[in-house]
C-alpha cells in the first residue's frame, strides 16, 4: 500500500530558504510539492532555474508560478512562506483562514507581544491579532503544540541555536538566568539572496566581524523564548558575528551554575550533560558530540533530511 502524501506548496521559493525547501520537500515521503511560486521566475520550470534539481523525482513538472491566495489554497493542504517579515504576514492570514496549515520563515509570528515586533523590527505588526494564535515551532521544545497548530512560526536561524542547548537547562534550574552569553558566527547566505554591498564576496571574503549589536532582531525571539522556560525575564549577553562560510552557525554560549550548584563543579558539568542526553535523546536533529569532541559545521551540514 502507498503511503499518503500531503500537497505542500513554498512562497519565495526562489531564495535560499526556499531553495533549502525544495530539496527537503521533494526527497520527503510524505510531501507531494505541488505548488512553487516566484515573482522573478513566475513560467519557468524548477529545474531551469535550479539545474541542480534536474534530475530529481518529482521536479520534472515544477514551474514557478505568480503567488495566489486561491492557487495555494486550491492546490496544497499546508503552505511554507519564505518571505520577508512584513510581507509573510499577507499570506499566512488570509491561507489560516482558507483552512491551509501555514509554517512561516519569516519573523511575522515568532514574537508574543506586537510592541517588542515594532521595537526590533521598526515597523507595525500587520496582523496582531494573529499572534496569540501562532505557535512558535520548535519541535524539539513544542512538538505537541506544533501537531495541533495551523499557523506555525518557524525559529530564527540564531535563536534555534541558543534555545535548543539552554532551554532545558534552565528548565532544570541547573543554570543561571541572569549570566547567559552567546557568541554566534553565522555564514553570509543567512543575509539572503540579495545584492547588498557589505554581503558581496569582496566585503565577506578573509574578513569577520560582528553586527547588529546591541539589539539583533533575533534578540527579542530568543529573550522571549527563555523567558517562558524560565518562568521570569530573561536578559542575555548576544553577539551575532559574519563568517565568510557559505551556510552553518556555531554558537558558543557561556553559562553559570545555578544558585547552590557551584560548590561542586564536577558533579554541576556531569548534571549538564545528563540533563542534554535526557532530553535530546530521541530527538534526530540534535546529536551530542560528548566532552571528547568538539562540534564542527561540517558535520552537520545538509544533515536534517
Amino acid at each position: 500500500m502507498s503511503e499518503t502524501k500531503i500537497n505542500v506548496a513554498i512562497v519565495g521559493a526562489s531564495g535560499y530558504s526556499g531553495e533549502e525547501l525544495v530539496r527537503l520537500l521533494l526527497g520527503h515521503p510524505h510531501v507531494n510539492l505541488s505548488v512553487l511560486t516566484s515573482r522573478q521566475y513566475a513560467g519557468q520550470p524548477l529545474a531551469s532555474v535550479f539545474p541542480r534539481f534536474g534530475g530529481h523525482a518529482g521536479a520534472s513538472d515544477l514551474v514557478f508560478s505568480e503567488p495566489s491566495i486561491e492557487l495555494l489554497a486550491d492546490k496544497a493542504k499546508a503552505v511554507f512562506l519564505a518571505l520577508p517579515h512584513g510581507v509573510a504576514a499577507e499570506f499566512a492570514v488570509p491561507l489560516v483562514q482558507r483552512g491551509v496549515t501555514v509554517i512561516d520563515l519569516s519573523a511575522d509570528f515568532r514574537l508574543n507581544d506586537a510592541d517588542t515586533y515594532n521595537e526590533f523590527y521598526g515597523a507595525k505588526h500587520p496582523a496582531p491579532e494573529w499572534l496569540p494564535k501562532a505557535v512558535y515551532g520548535l519541535p524539539e521544545i513544542k512538538r505537541d503544540a506544533i501537531a495541533n497548530a495551523t499557523l506555525i512560526a518557524s525559529p530564527g536561524c540564531y535563536p534555534t541555536s541558543i534555545l535548543l542547548p539552554t532551554i532545558p537547562l534552565l528548565e532544570a534550574r541547573l543554570i543561571d538566568p541572569t549570566q547567559i552569553i552567546a557568541d554566534s558566527l553565522s555564514g553570509i547566505s543567512g543575509a539572503g539572496r540579495k545584492a547588498d554591498v557589505p554581503f558581496l564576496y569582496v566585503e565577506c571574503n578573509e574578513s569577520l566581524r560582528p553586527y547588529g549589536v546591541p539589539k539583533h532582531r533575533h534578540l527579542s525571539e530568543i529573550e522571549q523564548e527563555l523567558s517562558l522556560a524560565n518562568g521570569s525575564p530573561v536578559i542575555i549577553q548576544f553577539t551575532p558575528h559574519l563568517v565568510p562560510v557559505n551556510r552553518g552557525i556555531l554558537t558558543t554560549i557561556y553559562l553559570s551554575p545555578a544558585l547552590g550548584q557551584a560548590d561542586d563543579i564536577v558533579q554541576w558539568t556531569d548534571a549538564v550533560g545528563d540533563c542534554l542526553t535526557k532530553h535530546y535523546a530521541d530527538e534526530p536533529f540534535v546529536r551530542l558530540t560528548g566532552s571528547d569532541r568538539l562540534p564542527d559545521t561540517k558535520n552537520v551540514t545538509c544533515t536534517n533530511t
